[in-house]
């Protein structure tokens, strides 16, 4: 259905107390200079909450209200971003949009279309500029309200996305058992001179399509057996709900868009990895900040090596991202030596990558503002290329899989018979 979100209102929310002096400066780190200039987004659908029996207004009140005061333990979010160095925290404000929508939440969920869901956002993910945040709120006429959030990539990883959300949500609930991040990653990542470095590379408006393919626990579960291993040796035979469905989404692309392998390309996969828990010793489950870098394998193209050819790079590759790794990146110049050979390679269009994310068991159907849990939780259309999101369904047992490929690429994908033998109607 055709989205007609209508603008009502724009406005600043400050922090609700001022920031102390001393906080003024926040240093980033060097692995958020590293991070491409978007935003993320995520938006949260909430139906008429009786029970709550709240107008436009009073939610609205309470959103605002409660923002203002988790502003006041994330500081920098009200800030502006200045030459990829700092924040200023001088209390400048979080961009809030209000609007409004011409239908109700239950007939926009019967079939929501991906790249019409930016409609909830209040910028394109390419207008960062020096924000770090921007909500918009978006009223349906069922009295349901959509919640967009955009955080800016060069301040945040998905984790501490998703901890301000609980912060913030669990203020409005009233519920003051809170705790303060800890937000010194700048000392442990100290900041680099990134000049001749381009982090934005992948990054592009052009003819991305975006499109959400729905896997069930049933079909999950067949994808794991698929790409189980016999071998008693190996630790864990059996692939991770993430780990195989890369491995299918993967093989399935390169089956439908590259079926004859070039000699010239190197095809790889690419994954998020948290490094809390690489460092030495293991940062805290809710330290702050960018904590994250990329793991890359090759896996072999030939189908029939399930296990071996595909699971096996990929966990070879993740178990890479180690304590000698944190070491490099704290070292920074060793590291970034590194990151341009690798574009380099890119750019020359030897490297064909196909980047995985997963927000999966992560809490998002926790975010609960005081009206109940949302009905759904998506992303958007996103500006990169070749980028695989998975997110959590709302059951927990299933998996949505939001892939963003050039127009073509997804014509082929959508045609093949073994993707579509697996995904949810």
């Amino acid at each position: 259905m055709k989205l007609e979100v209508q603008v009502i209102s724009e406005d600043t929310v400050k922090p609700s107390s001022p920031t102390p002096q001393h906080l003024h400066h926040y240093q980033l780190s060097f692995l958020d200079q590293l991070q491409p200039l978007v935003f993320m987004p995520l938006v949260f659908y909430y139906p008429n909450y009786s029970e709550a029996n709240l107008s436009n207004e009073e939610q609205s009140d309470r959103i605002k209200k409660s923002l203002a005061d988790a502003l006041t333990r994330f500081h920098m979010l009200a800030g502006r971003v200045k030459d990829n160095l700092c924040i200023d925290c001088s209390d400048e404000g979080v961009h809030y949009v209000e609007a409004k929508v011409k239908c109700s939440l239950s007939e926009f969920l019967t079939s929501p279309t991906p790249c019409e869901l930016n409609k909830f956002l209040p910028f394109e993910l390419d207008e960062v500029n020096e924000l770090p945040t921007a909500i918009q709120v978006t009223f349906f006429n069922c009295g349901g309200l959509a919640i967009g959030i955009l955080m800016s990539h060069r301040i945040i990883d998905a984790l501490s996305f998703i901890l301000f959300l609980k912060s913030w949500s669990a203020i409005a609930r009233g519920d003051g058992n809170i705790v303060s991040p800890p937000m010194d990653s700048a000392k442990l990542f100290p900041p680099q001179d990134l000049s001749g470095l381009n982090p934005n590379i992948g990054i592009t408006k052009d003819k991305i399509v975006t499109k959400r393919f729905v896997f069930d626990a049933s079909a999950i579960a067949e994808i794991r057996d698929k790409y189980s291993s016999d071998d008693k040796n190996i630790e864990y035979p059996r692939p991770t709900r993430v780990e195989a469905l890369s491995a299918f989404i993967w093989s399935r692309l390169m089956a439908a868009t590259q079926p004859k392998p070039d000699p010239n390309k190197i095809y790889s996969i690419i994954h998020a990895v948290n490094l809390r828990t690489k460092t030495d010793p293991p940062l805290p489950y809710d330290y702050f900040g960018n904590i994250c870098r990329i793991a890359m394998s090759v896996p072999s193209r030939d189908i029939e090596e399930g296990f071996h050819g595909i699971i096996k790079p990929i966990r070879e590759g993740i178990k890479k991202i180690d304590g000698n790794f944190v070491k490099m990146l704290q070292q920074g110049d060793l590291y970034l030596k590194y990151v341009k050979e690798t574009s380099s390679i890119f750019l020359k269009g030897e490297l064909l990558t196909l980047s995985f994310t997963s927000l999966c068991k992560f809490p998002l159907y926790e975010v609960d503002f005081g009206w109940g849990k949302p009905a759904w939780v998506s992303s958007s259309k996103l500006t990169f290329k070749n980028l695989v999101s998975f997110i959590d369904t709302k059951s927990g047992d299933g998996i949505e899989a939001w892939l963003n490929l050039k127009e073509e690429d997804m014509a082929q994908l959508e045609t093949d018979k073994e993707l579509l033998a697996y995904v949810s109607p």
